[in-house]
């Protein structure tokens, strides 16, 4: 509101007069727009109860130096402790404005410092201000670890949401983040230059937490530029019974709530473009089975206002039929039969809808059962959102021209000759175009130490190639510059998250990763030597919380499967090892000795949990020195090779597989594709990730057995072939006691509640 009628300024000086009077209440903060300051409001507050120091009284206090008689406001307050030797220095407050700007420039006055005021919008201030933002960030981080070290002294580690309730949350607004003003709309072919740079990768056990470890270490604690980038969570772990994908204790990306619902809305704008998608499928089919081709052609090329003309995608259409005519009123009744016929066999329909649910009862359902649909129903099921082929696209384009040409590409089902339907013969290319067109752009977070976090796209490593964005990654390489570093993480295991890095989100950006961080944890370890099934919200058995040698040494054999996994790349291996409060210093010390004995560059036990960026200076300084040393990075097959013989070699060299075994469905649909011109795509196996096999309860390093192969579909629009293994599921179910039921929302100070 830029200024207020007089009523409702009646109102808001009465509502502050009774604050003003309440006992219970020890202190007013007004929020303004910039242009809705006015003296009668900021004078109604009491002078003691003024906590941003607006009133005339305050500021005249503070302007005359009886700065212990005043109230000043916390922010200007947070900017001088941030501020250091100021005597003599030109000071520019850009978009401050009113009583905050008036008590930041006395405060700075009286330092010693000269300073000017502008708003946003000045001319070319954008530009000057973004040439600076890494160096802002960093040399912020490094105050703000001091104040951090000191909430490091308690214990037990509080919990995410207690840290945004404390202090912390306000110094870390201060500056960090600069109003979020980034340059989104920076020249992405400029960042496709930057291919030399370190990049990492991580993953295993505690992904999420020792990436965000990682990048506290390496800028608030080494002075390194570093950049993480992570994939947005879907909502379906997060009320399941995995939780939120944060990092936790004093390594976690905050505000942790804001990033494990609905941030930006991504995910609800992939499964919005999705099921649009779903319904132009069926509803063609529909359409196409109760109109003649005169009909079909009326309505999709209709006379408007005298005129009759095709929209550009028909145009597109008609040149791919061969149809070289641009006046609707030409094309003969064969040509209009062609057009407006796309002969969907709806047996082979493979694009489904989505919903970021896990809702096991949607795993097959029956649609079109309304007498509306005259009779057309069939057979169909629900995806959990985040294996759309979209989010796939999503992580894998390069600019918003690359990812409207992979939305055309993708194939929905076969035509009743075997020929593939794209999203672009339904017409509705641009459409889905339009409600990703947001999503494209990173969103910006921050660490608990200011270390910058790009969130971005979020695909399941089971289900999908589970990588955040390429375009996160280059953009992030371009800010850190010569010499820093970009963290960027995957899902699940090396088998899974790691060889799709490598062989489908590489192949594609066209980066060379400079080392793997593997992520251990002894608990994990102990389950592969032999130790009980653990059971989601149950108690851990004492195995996992007592020392016991004998199953760490015998779950290590998984752990050295990994780094084999990773050699296979030729890349350098550095084992983190997250490291609980249960865990002995033998169990310890013995896992990062095996580590090392098995081939990696080193092995670093980590505390970044409970220490935040100093528990990881000694793995941010292994990853330098893997850094440094050569690499002989190479692609596990060549695309040149038949599609089964890229499955063998995953199944047989990733996963030590004797053999594969190709359904009837999985073999008619490889040679479908090979025959569709599609057998020269990298291969993303959907398979699960609680075990080198395809049976979830084999750990340790399974052999001998053959991989099933009970389906294989194509996503042509992300560019890859996706097999099912064994049974497979591409909808999650909930548990018997999911985490819904701890979350819960204070309705008087809308905090939320049990999110983790």
């Amino acid at each position: 509101q830029t200024s207020f009628p007089p009523f409702i300024l009646s109102i808001i000086v009465g509502e502050i007069l009774r604050l003003n009077e309440d006992p219970t209440v020890h202190g007013v903060a007004l929020h303004l727009s910039e242009n809705a300051y006015s003296n009668k409001i900021l004078n109604a507050v009491k002078p003691e109860k003024d906590v941003d120091g607006v009133s005339d009284v305050n500021l005249g206090r503070l302007v005359r130096g009886d700065t212990y008689n005043c109230s000043i406001s916390p922010t200007a307050s947070a900017v001088m402790e941030l501020l250091e030797k100021l005597d003599g220095k030109k000071v520019l407050l850009v978009g401050t404005c009113g009583p905050l700007e008036a008590s930041l420039q006395c405060l700075l006055q009286r330092k010693g410092a000269m300073t000017m005021s502008c708003q946003w919008k000045t001319q070319q201030l954008q530009s000057k201000v973004n040439i600076f933002l890494c160096q802002i960030i960093r040399s912020h981080s490094a105050t703000l670890q001091c104040i951090l070290s000191k909430l490091m002294k308690l214990s037990p580690t509080p919990t995410c949401t207690a840290f945004l309730n404390s202090a912390i949350w306000i110094w870390l607004n201060i500056h960090i983040v600069l109003h979020f003003i980034f340059p989104f709309r920076m020249n992405f072919k400029q960042a496709n230059k930057i291919s030399s740079l370190s990049e990492i990768f991580s993953n295993l056990k505690g992904k999420s937490t020792v990436t965000i470890g990682l990048v506290q270490a390496l800028t608030a604690h080494l002075n390194v530029n570093s950049f993480a980038c992570l994939r947005q969570p879907s909502q379906g772990p997060t009320f399941g019974v995995k939780g939120g994908a944060a990092g936790g204790g004093y390594a976690q990306v905050i505000p942790m709530e804001e990033f494990n619902l609905h941030l930006t809305g991504d995910i609800h704008a992939i499964t919005a473009a999705n099921n649009l998608l779903a319904a132009a499928v069926d509803a063609r089919i529909l359409h196409e089975s109760t109109q003649s081709d005169k009909a079909l052609y009326n309505r999709l090329v209709p006379v408007v206002n005298g005129v009759r003309e095709f929209s550009s995608i028909q145009l597109a259409r008609l040149k791919r039929l061969g149809i070289n005519k641009t006046d609707p009123g030409t094309l003969t009744a064969d040509e209009i039969s062609k057009f407006v016929r796309l002969d969907i066999d709806p047996s082979t329909i493979t694009w489904q809808r989505v919903l970021d649910t896990n809702d096991r009862f949607l795993r097959k359902i029956t649609i079109g059962q309304a007498n509306t649909e005259k009779g057309f129903f069939r057979q169909a099921q629900f995806d959990i959102a985040v294996a759309s082929e979209i989010m796939a696209i999503l992580a894998l384009t390069t600019s918003l021209a690359d990812m409207k040409e992979r939305l055309g590409k993708m194939v929905v089902a076969n035509d009743k000759n075997g020929q593939p339907v794209t999203a672009e013969d339904l017409g509705v290319t641009g459409a889905l175009a339009v409600l990703m067109k947001d999503a494209i752009k990173p969103t910006l977070m921050q660490t608990l130490e200011g270390t910058p976090v790009f969130v971005h796209a979020g695909p399941f490593a089971n289900i999908a190639h589970g990588n955040s964005s390429v375009l996160a990654d280059k953009i992030a390489l371009k800010l850190v510059g010569e010499g820093g570093f970009v963290v960027t993480e995957a899902g699940f295991g090396a088998d899974i998250g790691m060889e799709k890095f490598f062989n489908i989100k590489c192949r594609t950006s066209g980066l060379v990763p400079s080392v793997v961080v593997l992520v251990a944890t002894v608990r994990a370890l102990k389950m592969h030597g032999g130790g009980p099934n653990v059971t989601a919200g149950a108690p851990l058995k004492k195995e996992y919380t007592e020392e016991n040698l004998q199953l760490v040494a015998d779950g290590c054999c998984n752990l050295q499967k990994q780094i084999q996994i990773a050699q296979l790349f030729g890349v350098p291996v550095v084992v983190a090892l997250n490291v609980f409060k249960t865990d002995s210093h033998a169990e310890v010390d013995l896992v990062c000795e095996i580590a090392k004995q098995s081939g990696a560059f080193d092995a670093v036990p980590c505390n970044h949990w409970s220490a935040g960026g100093r528990g990881a200076v000694e793995l941010a300084q292994a990853v330098r020195k893997a850094a440094s040393q050569e690499n002989s990075f190479k692609y596990l097959y060549n695309l040149e090779l038949p599609i089964i013989e890229k499955i063998r070699i995953i199944a047989q060299k990733v996963y030590g597989a004797e053999d594969i075994e190709l359904s009837p469905v999985a073999q008619s649909q490889i040679s479908r594709y090979s025959k569709q011109g599609f057998g020269n795509l990298p291969i993303c196996m959907a398979k699960t990730h609680l075990s080198l096999s395809h049976q979830p309860e084999r750990k340790g390093v399974p052999t001998g057995f053959i991989l099933p192969i009970s389906d294989v579909r194509a996503s042509i629009g992300a560019g890859f072939i996706y097999p099912l293994v064994g049974t497979m599921s591409t909808m999650p179910g909930l548990p018997t006691r999911p985490c819904f039921y701890d979350i819960d929302l204070d309705p008087d100070t809308e905090q939320v509640k049990g999110l983790f």
